[in-house]
């Protein structure tokens, strides 16, 4: 039994996590780095009188008829080409090595963890607030547009607690050193109220801005689920964003019972998309209120295993993959 896991070369710890308990179970675990495609890894697909699908990656080698199992979890298709190469090229290159890829895994008979259509479909952040509200979870109340006085409009309506605004990408800006700068979710001033045009070029996300007691993460494996909740009012600078102080917060999550109801509706979410596998955020307002934010399909779960509360993630994970058919 072998696993393909589907990544890039600067993945996190959440990646020999898994395949450490995959191989702890006496089984294979094979990783595949995107981003060294093509320009390190070799991958052949042959479809004729018979099928056959081998990645090469140095000395190892795996035929595709051996897996099992796959597990899409980062891509960064072609990334290591060189940015020398003509953009026109460079792009064309990158977007042949995207559907080699995709088109690969799709072809796949294995159990996948979890589907490309699905965690595609998942990747809608509108459509999740949507479903969300119909299945009966909180959300806040949120405006995508790239209209100045639309925004301006919204705003008014949350003239004392203020409005936020976010990506709904994973949207990074680099710097001089090549050092990755994420875009976090800010407040929107008054000053920003008056100089919206650059909306015109990039739509963005508002939201009201919703008081915090505890933020909550909640992975769901399978029937497993972890929830860990954090403090972050406690910590300057995490204000509107955990992640903005990840390091000074590491060691302050603890275990969370989630209501009851709020679990049930969260599963039906996720059935909702088809998931095995959802990092799900939450905020619980000081009244009390679990307010659902976002679900991500491949969010990130590995400081909650290393670090306080310690969640065995990593063995749900495997054992999905390695029991499902």
């Amino acid at each position: 039994m072998t696993v393909l896991i589907l990544t890039f070369s600067r993945d996190n710890d959440s990646i020999p996590l898994v395949i450490k308990e995959i191989e702890a179970r006496g089984e294979k675990a094979f990783r595949f780095d995107t981003d060294r495609y093509p320009t390190e890894v070799k991958l052949d697909i042959y479809y004729g009188d018979s099928e056959r699908v081998i990645i090469t990656d140095g000395e190892n080698k795996l035929d595709l008829s051996e897996v099992s199992s796959i597990w899409y979890r980062r891509m960064r298709y072609g990334a290591k080409i060189t940015k020398t190469m003509d953009k026109q090229f460079r792009d064309a290159s990158i977007e042949e090595a995207r559907r080699s890829v995709r088109g690969m895994i799709a072809s796949l008979k294995g159990f996948h963890f979890d589907k490309m259509s699905n965690v595609d479909l998942t990747n809608n952040k509108q459509l999740q607030l949507q479903v969300a509200r119909e299945l009966g979870l909180l959300t806040p109340r949120t405006l995508t547009s790239n209209n100045p006085e639309a925004v301006k409009q919204f705003a008014q309506e949350f003239k004392e607690q203020g409005i936020v605004t976010k990506m709904l990408s994973s949207f990074a800006i680099y710097g001089e050193q090549g050092e990755e700068l994420v875009v976090f979710t800010n407040p929107v001033t008054d000053d920003d109220l008056e100089n919206m045009e650059g909306l015109r070029f990039c739509p963005m996300t508002f939201q009201e801005n919703i008081p915090k007691a505890l933020e909550l993460r909640t992975t769901i494996v399978g029937h497993h689920v972890f929830t860990a909740a954090v403090n972050s009012q406690s910590v300057e600078g995490a204000t509107y964003d955990w992640r903005k102080e990840g390091r000074a917060l590491k060691d302050a999550w603890k275990p969370y019972d989630l209501p009851e109801d709020v679990e049930k509706k969260l599963r039906q979410l996720m059935a909702y998309f088809g998931l095995n596998y959802g990092a799900i955020d939450i905020i619980v307002t000081p009244d009390g209120r679990h307010v659902f934010l976002e679900v991500n399909p491949v969010g990130e779960f590995f400081w909650l295993e290393l670090m306080p509360p310690h969640f065995p993630i990593s063995e749900a994970i495997a054992k999905i993959l390695l029991t499902q058919k």
